[in-house]
């Protein structure tokens, strides 16, 4: 998969949507259309919810988790009625995202290399954040495995300061999504096509240095 980096210009993602989507099928990944940036009129989202709190970055529809697919068919016939359509990727089947402030990602990439820990596929959205991502977790794990868009924590995890952790019921945008800033969503390491889950590595070791890095990178209350 073609990594794509960041212009300072504004400028039209090098592979589009649609390919994007197909690509992502092929690898067995299931997608799903996302809101577009706003063209215009003074709002960040193409979406007609005013005052959006995820511009560009959320699923078109409620029912997302159910739509979600790898059928050709049906992507194309999506992305030939909305070309503009992000594209969304639904985790928690095939792998699990840790999404983590881009300067604890840098940090604990720095610190996988050299303790030779795999750190499978990262992507970057804008300057912002990190996305890690690793296998799925299985339904016997989830007393310890919550997803970031569910409004519940299991009583014996201990929160790590900005780190979010898309599981089950949870998604991310993916490359090359054009994001409200003019920037796309990036990869920093692209999954290989011809072997994507062999990719992903062991979610364990990867939270294990996330965290850490999350903690000495995040700045804490009153401190």
């Amino acid at each position: 998969m073609a990594e794509v980096v960041y212009r300072r210009r504004r400028r039209q993602p090098v592979v589009s949507m649609v390919a994007a989507a197909l690509e992502y099928a092929a690898m067995g990944w299931p997608v799903c259309r996302g809101a577009a940036p706003a063209t215009g009129g003074g709002r960040a989202c193409g979406c007609d919810r005013m005052g959006c709190p995820d511009p560009g970055a959320h699923p078109m529809s409620a029912a997302w988790g159910l739509e979600a697919t790898t059928d050709p068919g049906t992507i194309r016939r999506w992305w030939a009625a909305t070309p503009d359509a992000n594209v969304i990727l639904p985790t928690g089947r095939v792998f699990d995202v840790f999404d983590v402030p881009a300067g604890a990602g840098v940090m604990a990439l720095a610190r996988m290399g050299r303790a030779g820990v795999h750190a499978g596929p990262v992507a970057a959205v804008d300057a912002q954040r990190y996305l890690f991502y690793v296998a799925t977790r299985s339904p016997a794990d989830e007393d310890e495995w919550w997803s970031c868009h569910l409004d519940c924590v299991p009583e014996t995890i201990t929160d790590t300061p900005g780190l979010r952790w898309h599981c089950r019921d949870s998604y991310v945008l993916a490359p090359p999504s054009p994001l409200p800033s003019g920037n796309s969503v990036a990869w920093i390491r692209a999954p290989h096509p011809g072997e994507p889950h062999a990719d992903l590595p062991d979610p364990i070791p990867v939270l294990d240095i996330l965290s850490d890095a999350c903690e000495e990178f995040t700045p804490q209350p009153n401190g």
